[in-house]
């Protein structure tokens, strides 16, 4: 699996989005109607947008998927979700998939929340 070399969330979280932009101008059909459906997955419904971010967050652990990692606990931040929230969602992930998504969760997910708070 790649993972991220940057030393901080936020080039991360650039890193993503200009290859993003670079996939989307080659093939925008398909990026399009990637967007499209992610957009409608997050959308509030019976699930709140928060509830859907830390359930995204915990799929992104189970899954080894630093950058969405990344991207959803700036996700889970943004919708207001509190550091207990977050760490809760990530002990479930923990539980489903063990050592390798803890090693996540006491790692990136807490610089991430350290460094996306003070920002707010």
């Amino acid at each position: 699996m790649n993972q991220p070399t940057h030393s901080s969330t936020e080039a991360a979280l650039q890193h993503y989005k200009e290859g993003l932009g670079a996939f989307t101008q080659k093939i925008p059909a398909v990026a399009e109607k990637f967007n499209a459906f992610t957009e409608a997955c997050f959308q509030e419904g019976a699930l709140s947008q928060k509830e859907k971010q830390l359930i995204a967050l915990g799929i992104s652990l189970a899954t080894q998927d630093e950058y969405c990692t990344i991207y959803h606990t700036k996700g889970c931040i943004d919708q207001g979700a509190t550091e207990q929230e977050i760490l809760e969602a990530c002990s479930v992930a923990v539980a489903f998939a063990g050592g390798a998504a803890m090693s996540q969760a006491v790692t990136l997910v807490q610089e991430c929340i350290a460094e996306l708070t003070t920002k707010h």
